[in-house]
């Protein structure tokens, strides 16, 4: 039976992970534009436009469905936007696996920058995901991968995060930001911790200069909107072009204002008085 529903999990897999033919980015950008804003460690929010991705934002109540870590030229084949694998990711159909930038060109993005991380941390956190690289999850928890089949699914808003954490099949693994999230608590770098206040008796009794604690949460109970929320990461929003220029920007209405103009000015001069043909 293990075989026959593995199988039937890799088929539902792939159904989930097809595109959808309605989704459109806000903007395109250019890869090279994206790829001067990125360094080693930036945590990569994406909107997908998968089937899959739909649910997850409506669990999540979020705009992101998917993240994944720049690791810049750590694999040694560059850093060309288009074909160089800079970017490590959990797919559900393919394990742990290295793509090139240029693959969320075409999406909306934010990316999620460190505060304050050590350049050997840094290092860390991004040789912790290389690290695990062909990693594949097992696909034959079928009920971690139906849930996703309803786009919207009826579930109430205080339960929805809560949907995505049932189970402990491989499947949530893939779609939830474990793997980004190991790799910082690798490293004891924060997300999103539990803070705990301390009264002062406890504070005495335990010995505690501060009144907050911050406890880890695990790592399988995040998810891509919690990068965006934490105050541990800047937020930089992709833009087309690096000098960008509010004032140099084209507007539509101005340009139909500027035509209708020159239109109207160029019949004045096509028009020709009775007194201008009677001399002639």
């Amino acid at each position: 039976m293990t075989p026959l529903r593995r199988k039937a999990g890799r088929w539902l897999a792939d159904f989930l992970s097809r595109p959808l033919l309605n989704y459109e980015p806000y903007s395109a950008i250019n890869s090279e534009h994206f790829l001067a804003l990125l360094q080693p460690g930036d945590v990569l929010l994406v909107e997908g436009n998968t089937r899959i991705s739909s649910a997850i934002k409506y669990l999540t109540q979020s705009t992101w469905s998917h993240a994944a870590l720049y690791i810049g030229d750590l694999l040694g084949q560059g850093t060309d936007a288009e074909t160089a694998p800079t970017l490590i990711e959990a797919d559900l159909s393919h394990g742990v696996i290295a793509v090139p930038l240029g693959k969320y060109a075409q999406h909306n993005t934010r990316i999620c920058r460190p505060l304050k991380i050590s350049s050997g941390d840094c290092e860390c956190v991004v040789q912790y995901a290389a690290d695990r690289l062909g990693l594949s999850y097992d696909l034959k928890n079928l009920w971690d991968l139906g849930r996703y089949l309803l786009p919207t699914p009826p579930v109430p808003a205080f339960m929805r995060r809560r949907m995505l954490s049932l189970g402990s099949g491989d499947p949530t693994r893939a779609i939830c930001t474990t793997l980004i999230a190991q790799a910082f608590q690798s490293v004891r770098f924060p997300i999103l911790p539990r803070v705990e206040v301390l009264a002062e008796p406890e504070r005495q009794l335990y010995g505690y200069s501060l009144n907050e604690i911050h406890h880890i949460r695990h790592h399988s109970l995040y998810v891509p909107r919690d990068f965006d929320l934490s105050p541990y990461f800047r937020i930089f929003k992709p833009l087309q072009k690096l000098d960008f220029d509010y004032a140099a920007m084209k507007w539509k209405d101005q340009l139909e204002a500027a035509l209708n103009l020159e239109t109207d000015n160029a019949g004045r001069r096509g028009q020709r008085s009775p007194e201008t043909m009677n001399g002639q």
